[in-house]
């Protein structure tokens, strides 16, 4: 095999691992952020109730309800600024644009998303009085620097 040959057999192999093999490796791993809607002493709250995420980097949101009773995570507007990769609840995973997730008593969920678009969002509970009753909080989106 002449040198030019191998040359070329190097180059081809280097543009495949490229294309096709380092796209693996450099998946991004999420970051985890834990929340607990309500807690076990019956607080109508979120926990944290300030959630702040940078543009273009994966979270993995752990939505966990340790209350005896559902609750909403709502937040419209971020919804809209972020791209959801999946939510994983129980045994199903579901793709596409999320809205809200009811969390059931002792239920977990895992939203796992990158934001998209700066800005400030409210979060709350649309379950009647829960709002009113103080479940609520503030998403930031901020820029990457």
């Amino acid at each position: 095999m002449t040198l030019i040959r191998q040359f070329k057999l190097i180059i081809i192999a280097l543009i495949f691992s490229l294309i096709f093999i380092m796209p693996v490796f450099a998946k991004e791993i999420p970051t985890e952020v834990k929340i607990s809607l309500g807690n076990s002493a019956g607080e109508l709250k979120f926990f944290p109730d300030n959630l702040q995420f940078i543009t273009g980097k994966s979270y993995k949101l752990i939505l966990d309800n340790p209350s005896n009773q559902k609750h909403y995570f709502t937040a419209k507007d971020f919804a809209d600024a972020i791209w959801t990769r999946k939510v994983d609840a129980g045994n199903v995973e579901i793709k596409g644009a999320i809205r809200e997730l009811e969390i059931r008593p002792g239920a977990v969920a895992q939203w796992v998303f990158t934001p998209m678009k700066p800005g400030n969002y409210d979060l709350f509970c649309s379950i009647p009085g829960h709002k009113e009753a103080g479940m609520i909080g503030k998403i930031a989106i901020i820029l990457d620097k």
